[in-house]
């Protein structure tokens, strides 16, 4: 059974840092493309950053860019989410998502949410102005 959980979610305040965890269990998490979203109340799911499965190829949105790295370990089936510089308006539940299997780097097509197959329960990060 496919499984992605989420942790390292947390408070922080304004330019702290947190790093997620997205831990995979269930498939091979080399295989395909992750993503990180994020929902904020009364907003809609926004992409992150997501990186493909085939050469590690990463994207960022725009809110995000020099501020949020992603790495993957498919040794231990897991991808994280660097976050420095946290801001007040970062402050939302974070997911991961899975798609796949394939190898092919999605572009920024990786930061839409409504193609991914599998998505974690969320961790919630809070930034305090």
């Amino acid at each position: 059974q496919v499984h992605l959980v989420e942790s390292g979610g947390g408070l922080v305040q304004s330019g702290g840092s947190l790093r997620l965890s997205c831990a995979a269990s269930g498939f091979v998490l080399g295989y395909y493309a992750i993503g990180w979203f994020r929902q904020a109340p009364g907003k809609e799911r926004e992409g992150v950053s997501c990186i493909s499965s085939s050469d590690g190829t990463t994207y960022y949105g725009d809110s995000v860019k020099g501020r949020f790295t992603i790495s993957r370990d498919d040794a231990k089936d897991t991808v994280y989410l660097q976050m420095n510089n946290l801001k007040a308006e970062d402050t939302a539940v974070y997911y991961c998502a899975a798609m796949g299997p394939l190898y092919k780097d999605l572009g920024l097509s990786g930061l839409e949410p409504h193609d991914y197959d599998y998505w974690g329960q969320g961790t919630q990060v809070t930034v305090s102005p």
